[in-house]
């Protein structure tokens, strides 16, 4: 048992609060993910990894998927660049957006800052929106009407990918699906709800710190401001398992950052490699298994023990 102090109660009050919704929507909505899904994520893999490439390897990847590069940038002053491609038969775009897969400069550099965006009428991190802000004034021009949008990123590129969306989405563009790999936290509480209709999947290593960022702080909670991740987290295991998870369960994964000292193994299951080499084994028979957390409340309030004495 963990003792609590006075000013702790109200957090844990909400904490449950927050909590208990979540986790009865997740036992009577569970996902069960087939080859066919890790299949598209594969490919999805795939473009992004190729943003990080020349210009005539990404336009070789996307072809394979029946896509025509329009557009093509590196944001100055910024670790990002984009490619939009469309895909004119099923009236689809691609916006994907390049990181960093350096997750020591994202360690660095990180600034946990959320400040109000206009066109989205919620808070996000400054840095992110900054990147996301010239990539939107950029291609809004180049979207086709009609168009479904589709983003994709890696690391900072998923960060700016999500912001993307919802500045798309806001702006009445049509958002098909939002795919992240290693991707940080965007916004808050209030934000991720006013987004909460968009189709987001956010893959992510065990061991990639970048999804944990910023991390948990459990006083943040006592005024809604915590930075809160979006969409269904799918933790891909390097054999053919993966867990799923939503709400307070991926938030509490990323209190597991607490336990964790980073080093070289967290910086490598950041690659896009790793995620590709990490989903290549579920293209035949993906297992679902019950994401094992090591956190403990203990771990935020301290711990002791106490002997009954008679």
């Amino acid at each position: 048992m963990f003792s609590l102090k006075k000013n702790n109660v109200s957090f844990v009050l909400l904490l449950i609060c927050i909590t208990l919704p979540t986790v009865i929507s997740a036992e009577t909505n569970r996902q069960h993910y087939t080859k066919d899904t890790f299949i598209h994520w594969l490919n999805a893999a795939y473009i992004a990894q190729a943003a990080y490439q020349t210009t005539e390897k990404m336009t070789a990847v996307l072809k394979t998927q029946g896509y025509e590069v329009e557009q093509s940038r590196q944001i100055e002053g910024f670790s990002v660049g984009y490619i939009l491609a469309t895909n004119h038969q099923s009236r689809q775009h691609i916006l994907a957006v390049r990181g960093t897969a350096n997750a020591e400069n994202i360690m660095v550099d990180a600034a946990f800052v959320l400040v109000p965006d206009k066109l989205t009428s919620i808070k996000i991190h400054q840095g992110f929106l900054l990147s996301a802000r010239d990539i939107y004034h950029s291609v809004k021009d180049e979207i086709t009407p009609g168009y479904t949008i589709n983003t994709i990123g890696h690391s900072l590129g998923g960060a700016a990918a999500v912001i993307l969306a919802m500045m798309f989405d806001s702006q009445g563009f049509p958002i098909g699906e939002v795919i992240t790999f290693g991707q940080p936290k965007v916004t808050n509480i209030s934000g991720s709800r006013n987004f909460e209709h968009l189709n987001i999947t956010r893959l992510v290593t065990p061991k990639d710190i970048v999804p944990l960022i910023p991390p948990l702080d459990p006083m943040d909670m006592m005024n809604l401001s915590i930075f809160w991740h979006q969409g269904i987290e799918v933790v891909l295991y390097q054999n053919n398992q993966y867990a799923v998870l939503t709400g307070i369960s991926s938030m509490l994964r990323a209190a597991d950052f607490l336990n964790d000292v980073p080093s070289k193994q967290h910086i490598n299951n950041h690659f896009m490699s790793t995620y590709i080499d990490y989903l290549k084994p579920k293209l035949e028979s993906p297992v679902e298994i019950k994401y094992e957390s090591d956190f403990k409340f203990s771990d935020w309030f301290g711990s002791s023990t106490t002997e009954n004495k008679k």
